[in-house]
């Protein structure tokens, strides 16, 4: 069973940054962590799931969500199992619990999510 941990929230304050990672583990059906779209959500208060950006298992096509375009960076390193979302010029309505997602086919994987509050 895949496993995803994500890390790096907190509070911040408007304008700052923060980079959320997500570490997989428990790759059993012989895929491996670069087979898998990766993408990251979030969750306001009162409000539905978003998708926030996307990176697919070839690292050939990132996406956005407007609301974080030049704002919000997604990337992942092989390697380590792990991807990443670096967010900056942080606004309050960026808080939310962030969520990681693996996806691939049929197989969909999520992470417990971690909080982000932008205030001052």
């Amino acid at each position: 069973q895949v496993q995803l941990v994500e890390s790096g929230g907190g509070l911040v304050q408007p304008g700052g940054s923060l980079r959320l990672s997500c570490a997989a583990s428990g790759f059993t059906s012989g895929f491996t962590f670069s087979s898998y779209d990766m993408r990251w959500y979030r969750r306001a208060p009162g409000k539905e799931r978003e998708l926030v950006a996307g990176i697919t298992s070839g690292i050939i096509g990132r996406m956005y969500a407007d609301s974080v375009k030049g704002r919000f960076a997604i990337s992942r390193d092989n390697a380590k199992n792990t991807v990443y979302l670096q967010m900056n010029s942080l606004k309050r309505e960026d808080t939310a619990v962030y969520y990681c997602n693996a996806l691939r086919f049929s197989e969909d994987y999520w992470g417990q999510g971690t909080q982000v509050t932008v205030s001052s």
